[in-house]
């Protein structure tokens, strides 16, 4: 495993952080989540890590998290500018005390900025970086696609490349460094590639060729009510998608009226059944597939073969880690999500607290009692 002995110290938050976690704990890194006392386990990404509860605004439990972090090679916290610096947990104290220590913050807006200490959702954050002015369908309002961009992509997902990247560069330095991941300019990131071809959009969102305005790149409800995904921008891919359709691609042209297009391909698309179009494009290289829900694509052949999703009692369906690695695998099995507080204890002992301390703690309303204190 690529990140075997890393130890994390993950603050529990919602999407993003969670997230970040998982993949960091499914390449091999002990991940340990700092949860709430009596918190909800409402994580559904935490398979594989440890849950230590501990109350942070008591200060037993502040100078149990700074040791915790003594021993840490990497902490991830989702909180707003300031609020770790109130509790005695910036990163001026755990990194003078652990020079080693990787610290990546990851919120919506970053440190700094006029909208720094501003709350925010996936929304906002695609909203200010300029990536959702691309979304969406012709002459109807921008459309977010779910909270995707901005709290896994532009801002878990990125968090954790920053995190392996920081492991990496302390290899040659011997020192840590703090991490400002935010999902503002995560989300920017992630839209570079449209930023930097504006000439393959030049019209109004939902009327160019990737966004909804071409008929070969777009998607068509089935007589049955489902869908089939056409992918097929290439001529020669045109030319086969034609031929599915059983449309002459003499009467037919790429570069002709797109809207007449879509209406035509349509009404073909619905005399059949969603499983009918995929056996026929099945023979077909044409880039056309069915739109499968996630429960169906985990039986999908390809997918099975490869164990692309993995399943569990909870959550029940899962996709496995990604990218796969030939020679440091990842963990590809299911592991159980831990209840809140499980490990509290155990890690505890473990992390060089004598069991006098823990009384301490309890005594304090630090930890709650457990097992045999």
């Amino acid at each position: 495993m690529a990140l075997k002995g890393i130890k994390v110290i993950e603050l529990a938050g919602l999407a993003p952080v969670p997230f970040c976690g998982m993949i960091l704990s499914d390449f091999g890194a002990r991940v340990i989540r700092i949860d709430r006392l009596h918190a909800p386990n409402i994580d559904s990404m935490g398979r594989g890590k440890e849950s230590v509860s501990i109350d942070m605004k008591k200060k037993a439990g502040q100078n149990a998290v700074k040791r915790l972090c003594l021993a840490a090679d990497v902490l991830i916290e989702p909180f707003r500018p300031g609020v770790m610096e109130k509790l005695g947990l910036g990163p001026d104290v755990l990194t003078t005390n652990n020079p080693r220590l990787i610290y990546a913050r990851l919120t919506g807006y970053g440190q700094k900025g006029p909208l720094s200490h501003k709350a925010g959702h996936d929304i906002n954050y695609i909203a200010i970086s300029g990536l959702l002015s691309k979304l969406g369908r012709k002459n109807e309002p921008p459309f977010p696609p779910v909270n995707l961009a901005a709290d896994f992509g532009g801002g878990g997902l990125i968090c954790a490349l920053g995190i392996v990247m920081a492991l990496y560069e302390r290899n040659l330095s011997g020192l840590g460094q703090v991490i400002d991941a935010n999902m503002v300019e995560g989300s920017a990131y992630l839209a570079s590639w449209l930023d930097g071809t504006a000439h393959y959009f030049p019209k109004q969102r939902g009327d160019n060729i990737l966004d909804g305005g071409a008929a070969f790149y777009n998607t068509y409800e089935t007589q049955d009510g489902k869908y089939m995904a056409v992918g097929s921008l290439e001529h020669k891919f045109y030319e086969e998608l034609l031929k599915g359709l059983g449309l002459n691609p003499s009467a037919v042209s790429q570069s002709g009226n797109q809207e007449q297009q879509k209406e035509l391909f349509a009404s073909i698309f619905l005399t059949k059944t969603r499983d009918q179009w995929t056996e026929i494009f099945n023979e077909l290289d044409a880039c056309v597939t069915p739109v499968l829900t996630a429960e169906e694509a985990s039986h999908h052949p390809h997918n099975e073969e490869k164990g692309t999703f993995q399943r569990a009692s909870k959550p029940k369906l899962m996709a496995s880690p990604a990218p796969r690695l030939n020679r440091t695998p990842e963990i590809r099995h299911p592991r159980p999500l831990p209840e809140i507080g499980q490990h509290t204890v155990d890690v505890l002992l473990e992390f060089g607290f004598s069991q006098l301390e823990l009384k301490e703690l309890v005594k304090s309303g630090a930890i709650v009692e457990q097992g045999k204190l």
